[in-house]
């Protein structure tokens, strides 16, 4: 197994949890993130895939960074890759259904599995999985909590909300 080294990033959405191996970004984790992330690293101050992971996703919060460029590893089935792939195609600003993320990966009928993948993302903002939303753009369930996942929409819509959501 690849070592991993993990480092915490404050944002305005608590701190983050960033999980890197040597080559990749694995993860990025939220307090009380659901469910639990299944790896843990090494506390490192400094690490070059986490330097520039904090570099971006801190550019993101303050409204200077709509994509991401640090080099990703989401570890899963290949079921869950291919839905956090097509997440990637979700531009800044935009969101999507579950439905509309099926038929992106070829699968119209496999909403509901889409769905668990989708609650699986290892790489929550920089995969945006809070860009999807139900049929009808009802919020539902996030990683981070449906607080940050509002935070989240109405930060890339052009607002800048406090998290009392």
């Amino acid at each position: 197994m690849t070592r991993l080294v993990q480092r915490i990033l404050p944002s305005p959405l608590g701190p983050l949890r960033l999980v890197a191996s040597d080559l990749a970004l694995v993860g990025i984790y939220f307090p009380e993130h659901r469910p639990a992330p299944a790896h843990a690293g090494d506390d490192v101050a400094r690490h070059p895939l986490l330097d520039h992971a904090a570099r971006e996703l801190d550019e993101y919060f303050i409204g200077r960074r709509r994509q991401f460029t640090v080099a990703l590893d989401p570890r899963g089935t290949a079921f869950q890759r291919a839905v956090w792939r097509a997440l990637a195609d979700i531009r800044f600003g935009e969101q999507r259904s579950y439905a509309d993320l099926a038929r992106a990966i070829g699968n119209p009928r496999a909403v509901r599995a889409v769905g668990a993948a989708n609650g699986r993302n290892p790489l929550s903002i920089v995969l945006p999985c809070h860009r999807v939303v139900a049929t009808g753009g009802a919020l539902t369930g996030y990683a981070g909590g449906l607080p940050a996942k509002k935070w989240l929409l109405a930060h890339e819509a052009g607002q800048m909300p406090g998290l009392s959501a």
